[in-house]
């Protein structure tokens, strides 16, 4: 029984990974526009045919659409992610100068926003249907519904423009001299990004946690641990988070997949070069192979939620 659902679970990760690639190859090319006129820009207008023909066979783009999807997989059993038409060198060496930006914003966004949310939902959740909790959620809700664009926008006039307490955009001054000082700079220039996509991404956390805080105090080991006379902070702590927690989990690895691609608008405000400034920048080109790679990765951001899933299942089936 095990066994079986183990193997229909596998088969339908590999059927859903196949359909995923195969729309990651077929989005790029739905978008209208030619990426050797995006590429050649306004000398498209006098090259010459030939010209133009061999451009279009150096980057393949002359092949059938069959042809290409075929070549689409043979690179990726192979691990090549092609070649970037817009930046002139191989997708992986353009990912690798722009993911580290992505990954500086993605790791304290994951575990601020996590631990924000464990932090206040559990407040919430302990005191539902109190006055305290009415707060923390409707703010919560107002945070879910505010657009990622809109709150580094506020942030931005706010504490930069304003207050002149942060950097309007980039990431380093330039004046540095020594590898502490570039970090503490770096640091201050990520500080409004890193807030704005906080404040995004722990509002969704946050009331799952509140409702599972709500529903696991009623529970019978609680009321037990309860009159046993322990405190509330290691009632909360010990007991109760264990459990509370679960969804939280599932949560997080979905949850760092959409903080990539809503980095997008955020690092486009703050002028900094990362996955989504890349993204932007193959879309309005056209860039086909970088275009896959991105969503590749995304992709790949989103599997450990399927692969803990996976994972359990393998776990129940030895039992």
């Amino acid at each position: 029984m095990y066994s079986n659902l183990l193997l229909g679970k596998v088969v339908r990760l590999l059927i859903t990974l196949f359909i995923i690639l195969t729309i990651n190859f077929a989005l790029p090319r739905l978008m209208p526009g030619d990426p050797a006129v995006m590429l050649l820009g306004q000398d498209a207008a006098v090259i010459t045919g030939s010209d133009f023909t061999e451009l279009k066979n150096k980057y393949g783009l002359n092949k059938t659409l069959g042809q290409q999807y075929l070549n689409y997989w043979q690179a990726l059993a192979q691990g090549d992610l092609g070649y970037s038409y817009h930046y002139r060198q191989a997708v992986t060496q353009t990912l690798k100068q722009h993911l580290g930006w992505t990954l500086a914003l993605l790791i304290p966004v994951v575990v601020l926003s996590s631990l924000l949310a464990i932090v206040f939902g559990t407040i919430a959740g302990w005191k539902a249907g109190s006055r305290l909790d009415s707060t923390i959620t409707c703010s919560s809700l107002l945070m879910y519904s505010l657009p990622q664009f809109l709150i580094a926008m506020l942030l931005l006039k706010v504490f930069a423009f304003e207050l002149r307490l942060f950097p309007l955009g980039g990431l380093a001054s330039g004046n540095t001299d020594s590898a502490v000082s570039y970090f503490l700079d770096t640091a201050w220039h990520l500080v409004l990004p890193v807030l704005a996509l906080t404040v995004s991404a722990t509002s969704s956390k946050l009331l799952v946690l509140r409702n599972s805080v709500a529903k696991e105090r009623h529970e019978n080991y609680i009321i037990y641990a309860t009159a046993k006379g322990l405190s509330t902070c290691r009632i909360l702590a010990v007991h109760l988070l264990r459990n509370a927690c679960l969804p939280l989990l599932s949560l997080i690895a979905l949850n760092i997949g959409f903080i990539v691609s809503g980095a997008l608008v955020v690092e486009l405000v703050f002028s900094i070069s990362g996955m989504g400034t890349l993204i932007y920048e193959a879309a309005i080109y056209r860039d086909y192979p970088l275009l896959q790679a991105c969503f590749l990765i995304l992709t790949a951001l989103l599997c450990p939620h399927s692969v803990c899933r996976l994972r359990h299942t393998v776990a129940c089936s030895c039992c």
